[in-house]
């Protein structure tokens, strides 16, 4: 245990994201925004876990009523993958509006430079 590398990655991440915080504040709103669409994902990919399971489980079981299940199962597993690839296009949209808003309104000194 004295040897688990994701505590340390933790602890190295959560320091890391105070140095952060201290300089992008951001909107509220916008970050509420980012952690639903990131908990809709999780939600699908953890439904996604118990379908691939079931899948596997039918197809072991090799009776045949198992295996017709699966394609009903399988059939869902292609809505939410295509649900997951959904979200995370809208999760970069709404990312790269943000990025591009904040540095509409904070521009870095090279950028005033080179626009003046």
């Amino acid at each position: 245990m004295a040897n688990n590398p994701t505590s340390y990655s933790n602890k190295k991440h959560k320091h890391h994201r105070n140095q952060d915080s201290e300089e992008v504040d951001g909107d509220p709103q916008v970050w509420a925004s980012f952690d639903k669409s990131f908990k809709q994902v999780q939600s699908v990919l953890d439904r996604n876990r118990v379908l691939i399971q079931q899948v596997n489980d039918n197809h072991q079981s090799k009776i045949p009523d198992n295996m017709v299940r699966n394609v009903a199962l399988i059939q869902e597993l292609n809505g939410n993958i295509s649900k997951v690839v959904s979200l995370y296009s809208d999760l970069s949209s709404n990312f790269s509006t943000v990025f591009h808003q904040q540095n509409d309104e904070h521009p870095r000194n090279g950028d005033a430079e080179r626009d003046g």
